[in-house]
């Protein structure tokens, strides 16, 4: 079911209709055997005529209730920690009209194994086989300078100070706004203020969002080089997708992500958007490698029974020591390393076996013949 939003333009004062997709990642009554998602559908009037383009309504960069661009913004979804999840190869949950249908690690697994014609054309092109997932925060784009920045300007909108030391810089990046408003700050104790002050903080992200312009280093000519060897990938972010959309364009690599896990899409952890990423790719979690940051990002890419590497930057290199493989910069790769990445993993690999002992024959008993 499509709903339609009004709002306004720079340019004219006629309502102008935006079309959103549905929030259920997969839509339980069209389920189809290859578990593929739709690619949602963009409004021609979204993104391509530039005199069209949704502009903020008033100088603050919001209309004043809690929305940019006329689309509403969720600060517990953008300044919080979130759950790793699939601890237990748990998934999430669709509806088909026979009923939930429970979409977890093993199903994918088993659901999206290759056809007879696939196999044939991964044996050629065994790159193809692969899908790839980005996490958006510190992989593809630098969204810890953004909340920094945020922060920076809430205090000094409100008269306060930041702490400058290494703790207190990690909670405002990874703990819930209202928890750092409260706890760690002491700003605000009403929850009505403290509700003004992570509504005004994800305005001023969003804010600072649509300067973005510029993709983290070397990633433009590593997703240039996978997508010459055609490997689909994805993008997962707490984002909603137009916003997603709109700052992939302005960093020119919209056209290398086939798929896109947002807002929109209600995944409830880490492990799930990933998961999500796997279906809309048609690729099996067991072929999918993650790219993150974070270690809980890694750890939940091995959940998933995905392959994980670990971009140093926001965290030690010492902190990523659980993923696969562990880059300074996306300038390291090549898509050489995707192959090793799975070089030793076999349908057995890693399996308990029974080990096997061999029976030593019987000793013969020696006995002494006397020859007369």
């Amino acid at each position: 079911m499509e709903r339609t939003i009004f709002t306004t333009t720079s340019s004219s004062s006629s309502p102008l209709p935006l079309r959103t997709p549905s929030s259920n990642p997969i839509r339980g009554s069209q389920f189809p055997p290859k578990l593929k998602l739709t690619r949602l559908k963009r409004s021609s009037s979204l993104g391509y005529d530039r005199n069209r383009r949704l502009v903020v309504t008033n100088a603050s960069g919001s209309d004043g209730n809690g929305s940019v661009n006329g689309f509403s913004t969720n600060p517990h979804k953008i300044f919080t920690e979130e759950a790793i999840g699939a601890e237990y190869g748990e998934g999430f949950e669709t509806f088909r009209s026979d009923g939930p249908l429970k979409v977890d690690v093993d199903f994918l697994n088993e659901k999206l194994q290759e056809g007879f014609l696939k196999r044939i054309r991964y044996a050629m092109k065994p790159d193809e086989a692969y899908g790839l997932v980005f996490s958006w925060d510190n992989v593809v784009s630098d969204t810890q300078t953004l909340k920094l920045k945020a922060w920076e300007q809430l205090a000094s909108e409100e008269g306060k100070e930041i702490p400058g030391d290494g703790d207190a810089q990690r909670l405002l990046l990874y703990a819930g706004a209202d928890h750092v408003l409260h706890k760690i700050l002491l700003w605000e104790k009403e929850e009505s203020e403290l509700d003004r002050l992570t509504s005004r903080l994800s305005q001023l992200y969003y804010e600072n969002l649509l300067k973005l312009s510029e993709p983290m280093d070397g990633l433009h000519q590593w997703l240039d080089a996978v997508y010459r060897s055609h490997i689909p990938c994805a993008v997962v972010s707490s984002l909603d997708r137009i916003n997603m959309v709109e700052a992939l364009e302005r960093m020119g690599l919209r056209k290398y992500f086939q798929a896109i896990v947002s807002e929109e899409d209600g995944m409830e952890s880490i492990a799930h958007k990933f998961l999500s990423a796997a279906v809309k790719l048609d690729r099996k979690p067991s072929k999918c490698v993650v790219f993150e940051d974070d270690p809980r990002g890694v750890t939940a890419a091995h959940n998933c029974t995905m392959m994980a590497v670990g971009l140093i930057g926001a965290h030690p290199a010492y902190v990523l020591g659980q993923a696969d493989l562990a880059v300074a910069s996306f300038n390291e790769l090549s898509v050489i390393n995707l192959r090793r990445l799975f070089a030793h993993k076999g349908s057995n690999f890693m399996d308990m076996q029974k080990q096997i002992i061999e029976k030593t024959p019987p000793r013969r008993k020696l006995t002494i013949d006397t020859i007369f």
